[in-house]
């Protein structure tokens, strides 16, 4: 005889087919789980937004400390260009008056030999318009005019492209032009105590970046730089050092070098330097946060690197890479040679 199978699991002794519910503990633990992910995305959110919050803020304390210095840019030319057209105003008066002497002179010719008023009119207007001086002057005051105009264009045109804000949508960026417009506005943090060198790669290719955030990666270097060259060379009374930006690519990354010829930074900060408010500087030259968020930026927004070079009393390189989209085939249309910028 046969022996019999042995019934299902689910089948003995007053067991069902159906599955057992869940003890109590678990559910609880699965719903502990399930908040504690809501609080921790939450809080990546919150950290987000507070970090985006933070890089606005400091942004706009950059551009608070550069205001004075791009009004003064913006002031000189502005000054020159006013002067000129007001001594073109006068010389216009005078040659009014100097044609209206010569066309009364032209009538009385006409009419016979000019009386002695007329010539004596004619001659005194004739020395008054000092017409030699104003040949020579003239084109002088004209061209400058244009000069410091194009040089107001220029630092609007450079403030509008620093300042323009991204979106949070990277896009494609010629980082030589980043790199001219932002030098350009920050030129009263260094014109005093540096000289501005760039050697910047012609076949340098286009870089999908947030180019706001760049901009102000690459203001923070300038600035640091100058920052430790001031404090060699005391405001220029030691003459002036010397910050130099290079860029170039290799494989899929770009590169840019910003070189200062400062005091270097002390080993014992090496470690720190890209440390939220840790600063060498003294009070009230900096808050510690421009590295911070440039190592945010570059490594954490877009993926690059950012490292630094330093020697104790010769200056510090700091060398940033960003990667480049291989998609990407268009080239910088920003071409200048090696060359200081005045």
């Amino acid at each position: 005889m046969a022996s019999e199978a042995p019934a299902p699991l689910g089948a003995r002794e007053g067991s069902t087919n159906s599955a057992r519910p869940p003890p109590r503990d678990s559910l609880a633990a699965v719903a502990e789980l399930e908040d504690q992910r809501r609080r921790l995305e939450k809080a990546l959110a919150d950290l987000k937004s507070t970090q985006a919050r933070l890089l606005q803020a400091h942004k706009l304390e950059a551009i608070g400390q550069l205001a004075a210095g791009i009004a003064h840019e913006i002031n000189t030319p502005t000054q020159y260009v006013t002067d000129n057209v007001e001594f073109l105003s006068r010389a216009f008066e005078r040659l009014c008056q100097l044609v209206v002497a010569s066309r009364e002179l032209l009538e009385s010719a006409k009419q016979g030999a000019p009386s002695s008023e007329v010539l004596a009119r004619a001659e005194a207007s004739l020395a008054n318009a000092r017409i030699d001086y104003i040949l020579t002057e003239a084109p002088k005051a004209l061209q400058q005019s244009v000069d410091g105009l194009h040089r107001v264009a220029n630092i609007v045109a450079a403030m509008k492209d620093f300042s323009h804000p991204s979106g949070g949508e990277k896009a494609p960026c010629d980082l030589n032009e980043a790199i001219a417009s932002t030098i350009i506005v920050a030129t009263n943090e260094w014109k005093y105590v540096a000289e501005v060198e760039t050697d910047l790669d012609p076949t340098l290719p286009l870089v999908r970046c947030l180019r706001d955030e760049v901009n102000q990666v690459i203001l923070n270097l300038i600035v640091n730089g100058a920052h430790a060259i001031d404090a060699v060379v005391i405001g220029g009374s030691k003459g002036k050092g010397t910050i130099r930006i290079e860029t170039t690519h290799d494989g899929g990354w770009a590169e840019i070098r910003v070189t200062d010829t400062g005091c270097g930074i002390p080993e014992k900060a090496r470690d720190r330097v890209f440390d939220p408010f840790f600063t060498t500087k003294p009070v009230g030259k900096g808050t510690g946060q421009g590295l911070a968020i440039a190592y945010s930026v570059i490594v954490e927004k877009h993926r690059g690197e950012i490292s630094f070079e330093t020697e104790l009393g010769r200056g510090t390189t700091f060398i940033v890479r960003l990667p480049v989209n291989v998609h990407e085939e268009r080239f910088s249309t920003f071409c200048a040679p090696p060359r200081p910028l005045a």
